[in-house]
């Protein structure tokens, strides 16, 4: 009688020996590694100020230069042309207002020797101001130290003789000399009263 071995293993056993052949060491997954870079140091700066003060604005006068207008060069004029007439200048201010002078009076002959002339009532009132300036109307007006004479303070007086022999005591030739004077000199009485104002005399 043979005897046949046969070896009878339990399903569970195959797996227990397929579960011992696995290794004993455990598999890890790979892993991950998160770097944080450090933060910037902060660093505080504090700005340095320095007070400084402003100074104040210079304050200048302002000059004031009066403008003097330029004298317009002479121009060249062609053979047969007439020449530009030059500008009058400037007039000053006129002189107050005379009224009406006392009947007789030196200022009355003065005034109608003025009208006769065809001059207007401001003529007489630059005349009036101008010897009233010179010699207050006085006929005997004498400067001693100049040596002028009479109402308009002809120099030397000896020049009124021109105009009558009278002319020490005489207002009307004293005046008929001096509105002369002034016709030839500054052609009217508010133009003698201009130089005067800007001269001292005329």
């Amino acid at each position: 009688m043979a005897f046949v071995l046969v070896s009878v293993a339990s399903p569970l056993s195959q797996t227990a020996a397929v579960a011992a052949e696995v290794p004993s060491e455990t598999v890890k997954p790979p892993t991950q590694e998160l770097v944080v870079a450090a933060a910037p140091a902060s660093s505080i700066t504090r700005a340095v100020y320095q007070a400084v003060e402003i100074p104040k604005p210079v304050v200048i006068a302002p000059v004031i230069v009066e403008e003097v207008p330029a004298e317009a060069p002479a121009e060249a004029t062609a053979p047969g042309s007439v020449a530009a007439t030059p500008a009058a200048p400037k007039q000053a201010a006129a002189a107050p207002a005379a009224g009406t002078p006392d009947p007789g009076s030196a200022k009355a002959i003065a005034h109608d020797m003025v009208v006769a002339r065809g001059w207007g009532e401001d003529q007489y009132s630059c005349l009036v101001s101008l010897w009233n300036r010179e010699s207050g109307w006085n006929t005997f007006a004498a400067n001693p130290s100049s040596g002028a004479y009479g109402i308009p303070q002809s120099l030397p007086g000896s020049k009124m003789a021109s105009a009558g022999a009278d002319w020490q005591t005489n207002p009307a030739t004293q005046i008929t000399w001096g509105l002369g004077y002034i016709t030839s000199r500054y052609s009217t009485p508010c133009g003698a009263w201009q130089a005067s104002e800007s001269k001292g005399w005329y």
